[in-house]
């Protein structure tokens, strides 16, 4: 066992956990240190709430520590977490082909704000799907997930959930939204269940009192793993109100960042087994990482391969919602009948598949590939007509779908393929380098006539992202002072994702970042 080490700023008390094993040491800066809220803490809990001193030596340190003034309450910060869409691959990959997942602009936003110890609740309040409800800590379930043979640690790798904890947690799931309708009480409750979960097996008894608040722009329902950036964000707030995690921050070498995501997808990986059973773990991924993932799964018993692509370049999109309502079941069961019916037809259309997947991941590798290039950017979109007009072939398209690819076409302003499960669903669009913009206004007037929701954002963008502490420059008077904090109210009070964007996100609606979000960003390693 090996202690992970982090120096105050003082640089003479020092905190570290003891029970960190030797393949999950982190070290953290003095200054990245402080700035997440470790400054004057001489000590981490490890999810046990015991602390260790690295201290001087002198004296009794348990007493000293139970004489220890307790700490300031945590400042309020914020977690954000991208959707992701299938680029390359869908259908193929149900049949042991290799498919691409990327991430997109479109995001979730978490605001953690502690509470007064005299609260000692935990609220989760969900504004987008009306659902809000609280548990007074001390009443949780704590002794069962204590116990030595179920207790979990931040490093813990966890691949099962253990069906005696869900049964612990039923009686505080029962007084979940009791008067909402049957299947809105289900969706509430396997937040909830999640949450619960997630937050007995990480903290402990003493965690301090606060409300997790959300918003997202992401559209449910639709394919965009809207549930897996809920899983990220709530994974990485809780790694960080236990100050379990390294940065993020400019200097942090690549190894550190890519250990800190991968516990954070742990955790979101746990979330999304208690509701989906046994999902396969690449809306996480891809969520917590950004960029870009390629994954395979031949053998449905165990997990998927799974490869990032570090490098996956952040391509102009227009994504467009049909609002028709779609079953990926219904859909994949009618490629596997088809399947069975021609076996070694449809067998060719999928290699095909495949091989536009494996060719679309050699393209962008490609040292001279640019997005400024329009000839670059030709080629994918070739590769995605290629790969939509394979999934019409295999008969998982829709008309809704196939307008949005003739009025994108009578533009002439990119290349559209339909994403995920299809049947309705959603398209994307890459879009063509300087588009001018009436031919764009006319196709989003257009698509607005006809009942389409559309989105224009980005593929292979940030993965997770921190902004601690909540404040932001919003081109207001408070810029002059540091910034607008960014409270509950203003959060709930934003409208629509517009308003959301304007107060919260990444880039507020405007070209680049805003300053303020920090991310856990990673570059290629050819030793992986």
């Amino acid at each position: 066992m090996t202690q992970a080490i982090a120096n105050g700023r003082n640089g003479q008390n020092g905190y570290h956990v003891d029970t960190e094993p030797e393949s999950s040491s982190i070290s953290a800066s003095s200054s990245n240190a402080s700035e997440y809220g470790v400054e004057g803490t001489n000590g981490i809990t490890n999810g046990t709430g015991n602390l260790t001193l690295n201290g001087n030596g002198n004296g009794n340190i348990r007493d000293r520590m139970q004489r220890k003034k307790s700490s300031p309450m945590m400042p309020s910060f914020m977690v954000s977490a991208p959707g992701k869409v299938i680029v390359f691959g869908e259908h193929a990959v149900v049949h042991g082909k290799a498919a691409i997942a990327a991430s997109i602009a479109l995001r979730s936003y978490l605001l953690v704000t502690s509470l007064s110890k005299s609260r000692k609740t935990v609220t989760l309040k969900f504004p987008d799907i009306d659902f809000d409800h609280s548990w007074r800590i001390d009443e949780l379930p704590w002794a069962i997930f204590q116990q030595p043979s179920k207790k979990k640690y931040y490093y813990s790798l966890v691949t099962e959930i253990d069906q005696e904890l869900v049964a612990a947690i039923q009686p505080y799931l029962a007084d979940v939204s009791p008067d909402k309708p049957t299947d809105v009480r289900k969706v509430h409750q396997n937040s909830a269940g999640s949450f619960l979960y997630m937050f007995l097996s990480l903290g402990s008894q003493s965690f301090p009192a606060c409300q997790y608040t959300l918003r997202s722009t992401i559209p449910i329902g639709a394919g965009l793993g809207s549930s897996a950036t809920i899983a990220v964000c709530l994974s990485a707030a809780l790694l960080l109100q236990l100050r379990t995690l390294s940065g993020p921050h400019p200097d942090q070498p690549p190894d550190e960042a890519r250990m800190q995501i991968e516990r954070i997808n742990r955790w979101a990986y746990v979330y999304e087994m208690f509701i989906h059973g046994n999902p396969s773990g690449v809306d996480n991924t891809v969520s917590t990482q950004g960029k870009a993932v390629m994954f395979q799964r031949t053998d449905y018993s165990k997990a998927p391969d799974v490869k990032p692509l570090w490098d996956f370049p952040e391509l102009p999109l227009l994504l467009v919602d049909t609002r028709t309502p779609k079953s990926t079941a219904h859909e994949v069961a009618k490629v596997g009948r088809l399947k069975d019916t021609h076996p070694k037809l449809v067998g060719s259309i999928l290699d095909a598949i495949d091989k536009v997947t494996q060719t679309s991941a050699e393209l962008i590798a490609e040292d001279d590939f640019s997005t400024e290039k329009e000839d670059s950017l030709r080629r994918v979109g070739e590769l995605m007509n290629i790969n939509h007009g394979l999934l019409v072939s295999l008969g998982v398209s829709h008309p809704r779908l196939e307008r949005v690819r003739e009025l994108v076409d009578h533009q002439g302003i990119g290349w559209t393929k339909l994403t995920g499960a299809g049947g309705g669903g959603c398209s994307i669009t890459l879009l063509k380098p300087g588009v001018p913009r009436e031919k764009l206004a006319r196709l989003e007037e257009q698509l607005d006539e006809e009942g389409y929701q559309r989105f224009e954002t980005t593929l292979g963008g940030d993965g997770v992202g921190v902004l601690w502490p909540a404040v932001l420059k919003n081109g207001t008077v408070e810029d002059e002072e540091g910034g607008m904090e960014i409270d509950q109210e203003k959060f709930l009070n934003a409208q629509g994702n517009d308003g959301v964007e304007r107060l919260v996100g990444v880039h507020g609606g405007m070209p680049g970042e805003r300053e303020g979000w920090k991310f856990w960003r990673v570059e290629s390693n050819p030793d992986i």
